[in-house]
């Protein structure tokens, strides 16, 4: 974990070490696992929380000129100068917003279901048509669109360990033990039950994505349906298919805010080249569902 941790992020390790102690798993199977730590923001709406406002759920969509209609609904606005400094471990802009879009339903294999917009700070904007993603008015569309939350954003740093604990093999039955960490299913259970005092935020920016059903991670996933969007032609490329070239940048539990979506959950995903060039049109979104 390479920022700096704040005395409620280490209190939370803390907690996490004391109950893997009580359930006997070894200490440097704990130690392992507490090196893979990652800072991240924990955003929530609806008056939760007491951090700072770093941005909002909806409101006006404000673009450049110069950038086309996205293809898919907004989601939210960041202001980069307004997260807490250390609050990941990414090289975000340190000013400017990040726009979120995103479907929250699943596709086929070749395609994003959203995407980032990063407007420079200074820039000239414009208001837009929120609406322009739909460009049939599909009712059932604009019905879930309409679910969509509203409101300021608030942000708390905490610390994120991973909620997956096997890795995908090419061998039957597809997936096999997390390696140099034979306890990972335990250690993701003791995760999951000291977790419960962080604050709970349908957006995160950074640390390790998570989803209804998870026992592989959801960036792997991610990484390959990028990999098999840019072979079809679908996405442009260049696409690395090395998952460690590339970052969570956000995950939104759509599932917490849009009825009839429950468990839908959106993964935004970025090279950490195109990151550092501040490529953020490259990002790739996918979805998990299980209506």
């Amino acid at each position: 974990m390479t920022a700096a941790m704040t005395s409620e992020t280490q209190d939370r390790l803390q907690l996490f070490r004391a109950e893997a102690s009580t359930r006997g798993i070894p200490a440097e199977d704990v130690e392992r696992w507490t090196a893979t730590a990652r800072p991240c923001a924990t955003l929530t709406c609806d008056g939760a929380g007491d951090g700072p406002v770093v941005g909002r759920f909806g409101g006006p969509l404000l673009l450049p000129a110069g950038i086309p209609d996205p293809a898919h609904p907004f989601v939210a606005s960041i202001d980069l100068a307004a997260l807490p400094a250390d609050a990941t471990d990414l090289p975000l802009p340190p000013d400017g917003h990040l726009l979120l879009f995103a479907f929250p339903e699943t596709a086929d294999d070749y395609e994003s279901m959203g995407s980032v917009v990063y407007v420079p700070v200074g820039t000239a904007v414009a208001e837009r048509d929120r609406h322009a993603w739909n460009p049939y008015d599909i009712d059932d569309y604009e019905a879930m669109f309409a679910e969509f939350p509203q409101g300021p954003l608030r942000a708390t740093t905490e610390v994120s360990l991973p909620y997956h604990y096997a890795a995908e093999i090419p061998e039957k039955p597809g997936s096999g033990p997390l390696p140099g960490h034979p306890r990972a299913e335990e250690l993701v259970e003791v995760w999951e039950n000291t977790r419960d005092a962080a604050p709970e935020g349908s957006l995160q920016i950074g640390g390790y994505a998570d989803e209804e059903a998870i026992y592989t991670d959801p960036v792997v996933d991610a990484v390959s349906r990028a990999v098999r969007a840019a072979a079809a032609g679908r996405w442009e490329g260049p696409v690395s298919g090395d998952v460690s070239d590339w970052v969570l940048l956000a995950d939104w539990w759509a599932g917490m805010d849009v009825d009839g979506w429950e468990s839908a959950t959106v993964h935004w995903v970025i090279q950490r080249t195109d990151l550092a060039a501040r490529r953020f049109d490259r990002a790739f979104a996918s979805v998990f569902w299980n209506p």
